[in-house]
């Protein structure tokens, strides 16, 4: 098949590595800087981190901390109309996938003018925008190495995602020291969504074998790491080898896609404003169980990479098992099992159903052609 990998500018990882910030920002004869973060990242001080390697460089540098957890086009749009007539040369998102996100979508903005659901959609950006260099303060999302920022829209009730090669950061720096005192239920939901991008991709359509070998190391990084994570946050090589398996998972489904878990997720944050990675982490069991058909011997490895033990059991016995196997995970971590536990009412899961087959870019790499009723017993199943 024929395949194409995209990449920012420069990937750089490992414990220390913030140090260099500076020196990157200086290469690219940047002189002012807007730093964009959430208010919880910079009441934690790791804001005011950044922007002290920063300022040793001898860079003007502005902090933006009103980044949304799940972030909108109004706010977007309002933080593009309060910086518009600033000078920025560069941008830094500090923080979970909001922040990265929000960076993202400010560079086309600033740059291009215009609303961010302007640019909604795939390949709507005209053209480079203001730089970004994305640093993750949580294991999870992988947007530091995505072409893509998610945003919600109020208006019409869903999320969209803006789309393009224009939002790759000149640099993605993941220093895991940056996610040692990321709290519990913070570290158990980014770190089942970097899971969920790493099996997503890898049993996906568009899967190909560079993305293959990257999910795979994922995974094996993530179920190795995230449970201790979560309840020894004070590990710092568990931490050290998620920020590394998220980093893995961000390339891998950057280049070969998510599917019907991120396709019922979005409906399931919108309407009810269930954050990204528990959206996930409570779907993946339920979207597994009706995709297995689609690709048994794919899911069949992703069970015994969850610790299945495969001998004497056929493909469709061990892919069967995963499903438990990943519920197991997600209840070990103190992610909800039902979403009645989140407070959803039986009666919105058919309004969800049918907002969910709107989703057609990411239902498109499913290894199963979904139908509404398969799409309602995936809801039925979860509630």
């Amino acid at each position: 098949m024929i395949y194409q990998i995209m990449l920012p500018g420069k990937i750089r990882f490992g414990v220390g590595s913030l140090d260099t910030l500076g020196d990157e920002a200086t290469k690219l004869a940047a002189k002012q800087v807007l730093i964009v973060t959430d208010p919880g990242v910079y009441q934690a001080g790791l804001a005011d981190s950044v922007k002290e390697r920063l300022s040793k460089a001898k860079l003007s540098v502005d902090i933006f901390s009103e980044a949304e957890p799940e972030p909108t086009f109004p706010r977007l749009n309002a933080a593009a109309e309060q910086f518009g007539k600033e000078s920025y040369d560069l941008l830094v998102g500090v923080g979970g996938g909001s922040s990265m996100d929000t960076a993202k979508g400010l560079s086309i903005l600033l740059a291009h003018g215009g609303k961010g659901q302007d640019y909604g959609g795939v390949d709507k950006v005209p053209g480079s925008g203001i730089p970004i260099f994305t640093l993750p303060t949580t294991a999870g999302t992988g947007s530091e190495v995505t072409k893509i920022a998610i945003f919600g829209d109020p208006e019409k009730g869903r999320k969209l995602g803006i789309v393009s090669p224009y939002l790759f950061a000149r640099l993605a720096l993941v220093d895991p020291t940056l996610t040692y005192r990321c709290p519990p239920k913070v570290t158990a939901a980014s770190g089942i969504d970097a899971l969920t991008h790493a099996i997503e991709c890898y049993t996906g359509n568009k899967a190909n074998t560079f993305s293959d070998a990257l999910a795979v190391e994922a995974i094996r990084l993530i179920v190795g790491n995230l449970r201790t994570a979560v309840k020894n946050g004070s590990d710092k090589e568990a931490r050290n080898r998620m920020s590394e398996g998220a980093l893995i998972a961000g390339i891998a489904f950057g280049n070969s896609g998510v599917a019907a878990v991120h396709a019922l997720a979005y409906p399931l944050g919108s309407r009810f404003h269930v954050p990204h990675g528990v959206a996930n982490g409570l779907l993946l069991p339920y979207v597994m169980e009706c995709n297995l058909s689609g690709n048994l011997p794919k899911y069949a490895t992703v069970a015994q990479m969850l610790g299945v033990e495969m001998e004497g059991l056929s493909l469709q016995e061990a892919a069967q098992k995963g499903v438990e196997a990943a519920k197991a995970l997600a209840d070990d971590i103190g992610i909800p099992l039902h979403l009645r536990d989140l407070g959803v009412p039986k009666e919105a899961l058919e309004e969800m159903a049918v907002a969910t087959m709107d989703v057609t870019r990411l239902l498109g790499n499913n290894p199963k052609e979904l139908t509404l009723d398969d799409v309602r017993r995936i809801w039925q199943n979860a509630w």
